[in-house]
């Protein structure tokens, strides 16, 4: 069992009941769009709204404790921050699963031939899942 409350409160974050039912969501699913993560919390607190949703989602972006990923053509999903990694995205299912990728020596060559400075990477590879296949 994950102490999210010691987590929370490593990124400066009060351990409210909210956010923990959405640290939980986050880390049985994985990855969970705003739709769905408002759904699951809906069965928790019978009043909770979407902007609540939304205000506990940027006050955790804002301190790192989550991370948002942008899926063209499809919704932002959110999920637990974690090391550097990427994403494949199943066209048809939707699904999105974390990939490790050394995307370093990329980072490298711009950041040494100055033509950019990279502050941050994402990298998303849609495709057909085997299950869909």
């Amino acid at each position: 069992m994950n102490n999210f409350t010691d987590e929370l409160r490593r990124h400066n974050l009060k351990a409210t009941p909210q956010r923990l039912a959405i640290s939980s969501a986050l880390h049985n699913y994985g990855h969970v769009n705003i739709d769905n993560l408002y759904e699951m919390m809906l069965s928790k607190f019978a009043s909770i709204s979407l902007a609540t949703i939304y205000k506990n989602i940027n006050i955790m972006l804002d301190n790192s404790y989550i991370q948002e990923i942008k899926i063209p053509q499809n919704k932002t999903v959110y999920e637990l921050t974690k090391s550097s990694h990427s994403h494949l995205v199943c066209t048809e299912c939707k699904m999105v699963e974390d990939i490790e990728l050394d995307i370093d020596s990329i980072v490298s060559k711009l950041n040494l031939d100055g033509r950019f400075q990279i502050s941050k990477t994402d990298l998303v590879v849609s495709g057909v899942c085997k299950s869909c296949s």
